[in-house]
């Protein structure tokens, strides 16, 4: 895939489009489907609020992406990202490779969290005022990820807000959409995506590791170096499959949902690429797709076992 150009993208509205990742934004959608799913299970769905809910996590993680490269772009590691794989990591390069004025993407990640807003409070005019708390936790948790001053990526704390942001905000708010309530159970089913999710972010941090350290983006993989972060995959790993498993032993999750068990083999097999290949960025391209496409294909298996009681 190549990186986006003037050339290549003459609309206007297509430069947009680009800017938002679009290809990644699967990761707001499979949790508002881990929620819708875990309130279905107690309730009829409200698939009007359900529309409504995927919308609004899709228009605040487009947001969040497209701000996450302004601010990427002000402390300059996008910019010196020689290493980057593309689109994984490095950004989307829409300001970069000059197919958007900074001004334009600030501006449009702005318009995309307020669109997002005003969905969550029409939402929460029929759900709740609970609704209000669990969506500005998830708009705070995505802009002080890479906003000054606590740009939370450059501190460590970069996976735990992207896993509690995708993993149990999403799914949270979901769940309250259509049962009016806090949902324990679309927590028990988010947590392991909330593991995984953060895996995604972990592992595109080693091509990015050479251009972080020199912004002053002390992540974990910056801290600790190629070499000694590869203990970190597999100890994510662990926790995601091991929260499953707990929460069908204890109680709270059908045994159905063991199905997303089924994902752990891609899993394994980036890491054994991962291991060999750390320090070497351009190689790490298939164990960053297989931890994607791991981690996706885990939330699906979850939705379906999830879903499976209805039609047993």
């Amino acid at each position: 895939m190549h990186e986006p150009t003037t050339l290549t993208l003459a609309s206007p509205a297509a430069r947009y489009v680009v800017a938002t990742r679009p290809g990644f934004l699967t990761a707001a959608a499979i949790p508002v489907f881990i929620g819708v799913a875990a309130a279905a299970l107690q309730a009829p769905i409200g698939w009007m609020a359900a529309l409504l809910t995927l919308l609004g996590a899709i228009a605040a993680h487009a947001g969040i992406n497209v701000l996450n490269d302004v601010y990427d772009d002000r402390a300059g590691c996008d910019e010196i990202n020689a290493d980057r794989v593309f689109p994984y990591t490095g950004g989307s390069r829409v300001i970069q490779n000059g197919v958007l004025s900074i001004t334009s993407m600030a501006r449009f990640g702005w318009l995309l969290l307020a669109a997002a807003a005003l969905i969550g409070v029409s939402l929460a005019a029929v759900s709740g005022p609970g609704l209000l708390l669990i969506g500005l936790a998830g708009l705070f948790l995505g802009w002080a990820y890479s906003a000054p001053p606590l740009r939370l990526s450059g501190r460590g704390l970069g996976e735990l807000s992207v896993g509690l942001g995708f993993g149990l905000v999403i799914p949270l708010g979901a769940a309250y959409v259509q049962l009016g309530r806090v949902d324990m159970l679309a927590l028990w089913a988010g947590l392991p995506f909330a593991f995984l999710i953060a895996l995604v972010l972990y592992i595109n941090q080693f091509p990015d590791l050479r251009a972080d350290s020199i912004s002053g983006k002390r992540n974990w993989v910056v801290r600790l170096g190629a070499r000694s972060a590869r203990y970190g995959y597999p100890l994510l790993v662990a926790a995601a499959y091991f929260s499953l498993i707990i929460g069908v032993l204890l109680g709270p999750l059908p045994p159905y949902v063991l199905v997303g068990m089924l994902a752990l083999p891609l899993h394994l097999r980036a890491l054994r690429l991962l291991w060999v290949e750390a320090g070497n960025p351009q190689s790490l391209r298939p164990a960053i797709e297989g931890t994607l496409n791991g981690t996706m294909l885990h939330g699906l298996l979850v939705v379906t076992g999830l879903m499976a009681p209805t039609f047993v």
